[in-house]
């Protein structure tokens, strides 16, 4: 009898767990597999460098166990309704503005498709079809109407090198921003819209003057492809140095960073494939996933709940095109999201990629030489094992100054690459002195020039986000993301705050970048700045004074936890 009501009991704790749990794999979960799992894990993911630093907790960002967390403050919906209602009032006036436009009062100066192009008679176009539409109907009314008249805090020209100040070129326009005149005169503003994290953008130092002595080397260019000529000794050199600094089998560099995650994506994965992509990755990272071919799933931004959720239906359903098991799955995240200020959970993506034996792909083109102690990205800020992640992507244009990307990983991976990408067949290698700039500056980094000079730049960023961020908190502007990040998205909400902003903050000599729709959801238009290990504190506390005296002006102080802050003493 004890025996029977044993079983029925075992029974009723086996069909709730079943119906907590989604499919069938999950029927087959063992305490004791997934024990001695974790314990394999946490053995594999020590690092062991030999060093004591590598083996610490500690580090300038506190303890590793203890990361600041993403934060992502909501506006209630009264104010969230006021934005529509902003956005209602612009369409409103813009379709006022186009039929003002057709009747002629208003000279129409935007682009448009020639009339010859369509048909004069609908039962001509029976046979003979009009010519396919250059322009989409709302993203052309858009762009005449809507980012036409803010197209003045955008596209800046500058000329100069874009460090902690920068110099643009004035610029004036007598037609709403149609077309502009320039008067031949510059304007020097502090500038927090470059991703110069570390300040290796500048004109004279080793890094210019060695990227200038390339030159009289190898010259400016190969003028061919990988495949026809091959690559410039720099480009060599830098090749091993990055597999080095990542701590990697091997690496590859490519002329462009956008073509590094485009191109590269479709020969990692096909048809019968699975991609599952955050919700925020970058374009190229899209672009990537289309051209591949490969099914693609979407999971909430830094979700872990929702990405195991795809994870576990995947493999429990396969393919429904197909109704076969996919043969890869491959998650794609980045390191820091430009756009959020946040950081990638990496830990808990690796302990999932493990536990599904996915693949991962890391693009760290914002955290590589700005995150960990010593500049090596996420990877480290998080103290995990490169070899965990089976693709580590990133770009130059930001840490180190330059322009281009690279790939890394395990050499078959790289090798894989080096014949498969289109790139080798159809770009440029990397100019030589745009790789020397990268192989200095990244020298510098791994303290390789006998000198703390990198070690300094990198504390001094950590130290500059921490400070920008908290005060921005402080005055009660609602700010997205880890308060390690150096992007920092200043919430503003409204559409026309873009302007305001844009305008007012150029007025007072500071360059920054406001975003809105279509780059961010129509009710989340921010000022994101990028902050830089080239600023001083009197710049930063100067750029803040001037954010709070707009704040107050635009009442764009959204934020309801500025009272956490008030008596926070925010040490630099």
């Amino acid at each position: 009898m004890s025996r029977r009501v044993d079983s029925l009991c075992l029974d009723e704790y086996l069909s709730s767990e079943l119906k907590k749990r989604t499919h069938i794999l999950e029927c087959a979960w063992n305490q004791e597999h997934d024990d001695e799992e974790e314990e394999e894990e946490t053995r594999n993911d020590e690092v062991v460098d030999g060093s004591d630093d590598a083996s610490s907790t500690h580090d300038i960002y506190g303890d590793i166990g203890n990361r600041a967390p993403n934060e992502f403050e909501k506006i209630g919906r009264f104010t969230t309704f006021q934005v529509y209602i902003a956005w209602f009032a612009l369409f409103l006036f813009a379709h006022i503005r186009e039929y003002v436009t057709r009747l002629g009062f208003v000279k129409d100066l935007s682009s448009k498709e020639n009339k010859k192009m369509k048909s004069p008679h609908h039962s001509i176009s029976i046979f003979f079809q009009d010519f396919v539409p250059l322009f989409s109907d709302f993203e052309a009314f858009y762009q005449r109407n809507c980012y036409i008249k803010v197209r003045d805090v955008f596209e800046r020209p500058i000329c100069s090198v874009p460090g902690a100040t920068v110099d643009l070129v004035d610029r004036v326009s007598h037609d709403g921003n149609w077309t502009y005149e320039y008067p031949g005169t510059r304007t020097n503003v502090i500038n927090v819209g470059s991703y110069n994290y570390l300040g290796f953008a500048q004109s004279a130092g080793p890094c210019a003057d060695q990227s200038a002595s390339s030159i009289d080397r190898e010259g400016l260019s190969c003028c061919t492809t990988v495949h026809e000529r091959g690559r410039s000794v720099s480009q060599a050199k830098l090749e091993k140095l990055v597999a080095e600094f990542l701590g990697v089998e091997d690496a590859i560099c490519f002329s462009m960073g956008f073509a590094t995650n485009s191109m590269n994506a479709p020969c990692l994965v096909d048809k019968h494939s699975l991609i599952i992509s955050d919700k925020y990755n970058h374009a190229s990272l899209i672009l990537g996933c289309r051209l591949s071919g490969a099914s693609t799933k979407v999971f909430e931004h830094n979700d872990m709940e929702s990405l195991e959720r795809i994870l576990r239906d995947a493999i429990a359903y396969g393919n429904p095109k197909t109704h076969r098991p996919y043969k890869k799955i491959l998650i794609i995240v980045e390191g820091i999201y430009s756009m959020e200020g946040s950081i990638c959970n990496l830990p808990g993506i690796i302990a999932l990629k493990k536990k599904y034996n996915a693949y991962l792909y890391l693009d760290e083109a914002h955290s590589i030489g700005a995150m960990g102690k010593t500049g090596k990205g996420v990877v480290e800020y998080w103290g995990c094992n490169p070899r965990d992640v089976d693709i580590l992507m990133g770009t130059f244009t930001k840490s180190f100054g330059a322009a281009g990307g690279y790939i890394a990983g395990s050499k078959r991976t790289v090798d894989h690459l080096r014949v498969a990408s289109p790139t080798g067949y159809y770009s440029s290698p990397m100019s030589p002195p745009i790789a020397q700039q990268i192989y200095t500056s990244m020298s510098i980094i791994m303290g390789r020039d006998g000198t703390n000079d990198g070690a300094l730049r990198i504390e001094r960023l950590a130290r500059n986000s921490h400070y920008f961020r908290m005060r921005l908190k402080q005055m009660g502007f609602i700010v997205y993301g880890s308060n390690d990040s150096p992007v920092v998205p200043m919430l503003i909400y409204f559409p026309t705050m873009c302007g305001f902003y844009g305008r007012e903050m150029l007025a007072r000599n500071i360059g920054c970048v406001v975003v809105s729709f279509p780059a961010t959801h129509m009710t989340e238009g921010r000022v994101r700045f990028c902050i830089s290990a080239a600023h001083t504190k009197e710049q930063l506390d100067e750029v803040l004074g001037t954010v709070c005296e707009l704040g107050s002006l635009s009442r764009s102080k959204f934020s309801r936890r500025s009272h956490l802050y008030k008596n926070l003493k925010i040490e630099w």
